[in-house]
């Protein structure tokens, strides 16, 4: 099953910069709410896990669409573009806004 993880980065410094993130990858494994999720793109100056508040079942498609908190860059001293490089760095892609 094709598993699509996604966050929401923002920052209440930086507006501007915000990013939809997401990362998707093929496993048996499905997560279920209340699960922390851990990934080499998480900053490790910031965080080592997020908690899943919503998982999305298509068993049709074989797609499992899950939802972690939101991530607000707001109380430690990480620039908003250092974390979004990491995601990126770690397979983590921005989300097109739709228009």
């Amino acid at each position: 099953m094709n598993i699509h993880l996604m966050i929401f980065v923002s920052s209440i410094d930086e507006p501007e910069n915000s990013a939809a993130m997401i990362k998707t990858f093929e496993s048996t494994i499905r997560p279920v709410i209340g699960d922390i999720l851990d990934d080499p793109g998480f900053h490790p100056d910031f965080h080592n896990g997020y908690e899943v508040v919503k998982v999305t079942l298509n068993y049709a498609e074989g797609e499992c669409w899950v939802s972690l908190s939101p991530l607000a860059i707001e109380v430690q001293d990480i620039p908003i573009e250092t974390y979004l490089e990491n995601l990126h760095a770690h397979g983590w892609r921005a989300v097109a806004p739709e228009v």
